[in-house]
């Protein structure tokens, strides 16, 4: 028990520190930057053509590890010599991915001159037989944010929040039964208005609407839910750290007793691998992990038909996250995540359903919350 109340006190004081050291260099890009950007990709390409030099893209390797650092402030950075790969237009190797990059540059120029929208699949599907599939295109995507210095909507939010889009639409989240789709355009959100006493990031889908069904945010506390429907795209990322900077309150995640939970919790407070290059308009190093843990297994007493036995990929999976900094600097969650290790079993949040239809909103959530002291 003085574990637990060590741990409460250590999240309080992250919470404070955060807040204390949030970053304000986010800046709203506006639509002429991003065309600036393009252009300047363009007329060093234009340059090197003229010189009838092999025109390349320098792009950040995004999955090397090597590349970041772990700042806990803020999540992992992208480290100011990060190596890079060249990608050149008469080379076999690199060729294509140079030429998708240039169509996707000129696909982006266009929508941002137009003021038009649209989704990554939409432009998937303008040309499929280009990209070849969605994963390559969603890959090319992030290069070319990664290229630009911008940040890439699935989510969905509900709760007490109001809030003004760009060009003036009134947004209201106070819904029990519907959610609001996360802006496609959250630097450009004002005016936000709300009372709520934090913030919970929701894995899942199916876990997210039944809280809206069990009408959450108004039962037990004025409150907001997001989710990002499994691992999280930018726009939700934003969304969140969009709320934190304006509303100063705590943000929970709730995500399943697993490998893949963690690592999901672990990218909405410290970033991912991929997107480190704009680690500090994305993280939010104050985010608490408030379930499912692994020892919440045992301590509800889970019924064993829900409890899953760990795969393979589980094995791997927990064996990366044991090794990365954001997890060993969290004596905790080093625990938990050692728990699991050993028990090689996981749990999803719906499992807590088989011990009563409504523990997860009106036993378990609520005593998390009270015993923090949050609500």
């Amino acid at each position: 028990m003085a574990d637990q109340f060590t741990e409460v006190d250590s999240l309080r004081e992250t919470l404070r520190e955060s807040l204390e050291t949030a970053d304000k260099r986010q800046e709203d890009i506006s639509r002429q930057d991003v065309l600036t950007r393009i252009e300047n990709v363009i007329q060093t390409i234009v340059i090197k053509v003229s010189k009838g030099e092999a025109p390349l893209l320098r792009v950040t390797k995004r999955s090397s590890w090597a590349n970041v650092r772990f700042q806990k402030s803020v999540g992992l950075v992208l480290k100011a010599d990060a190596s890079v790969t060249a990608l050149q237009c008469d080379c076999p190797s690199s060729a294509t991915k140079f030429a998708l990059i240039l169509k996707l540059l000129s696909v982006i120029y266009k929508l941002v001159q137009s003021d038009s929208y649209a989704t990554k699949r939409d432009i998937y599907y303008n040309d499929p037989q280009l990209f070849g599939t969605q994963r390559t295109l969603d890959s090319i995507v992030d290069d070319v944010s990664c290229l630009l210095k911008l940040a890439t909507s699935k989510g969905f939010i509900s709760g007490d929040l109001c809030y003004l889009e760009e060009d003036g639409t009134k947004v209201d989240c106070n819904s029990s039964s519907t959610a609001v789709p996360v802006s496609s355009n959250v630097n450009g959100i004002r005016n936000i208005v709300s009372s709520a006493k934090f913030v919970l990031i929701v894995e899942k889908d199916a876990t997210f609407q039944r809280l809206l069904d069990d009408d959450f945010c108004t039962r037990l506390s004025p409150c907001i839910i997001i989710t990002g429907k499994g691992m999280p795209d930018v726009n939700s990322r934003l969304m969140v750290r969009k709320l934190w900077d304006a509303l100063h309150i705590p943000v929970f995640a709730l995500v399943d007793a697993d490998p893949h939970g963690i690592e999901i919790m672990c990218v909405y407070k410290y970033g991912s691998l991929s997107m480190a290059f704009e680690a500090h308009s994305l993280t939010v190093p104050s985010v608490l992990w408030l379930g499912l843990l692994p020892s919440d297994i045992q301590r509800y007493r889970v019924p064993k038909e829900t409890i899953i036995p760990f795969s393979q990929a589980d094995e791997k999976k927990i064996n990366s996250l044991r090794n990365r900094t954001y997890i060993t600097c969290h004596p905790a969650w080093e625990r938990e995540v050692e728990m699991m290790q050993k028990l090689k079993q996981k749990a999803e949040i719906q499992s807590l359903a088989s011990i009563a239809p409504h523990f997860l909103t009106r036993v378990y959530l609520p005593n998390k919350l009270h015993y923090g002291g949050w609500i």
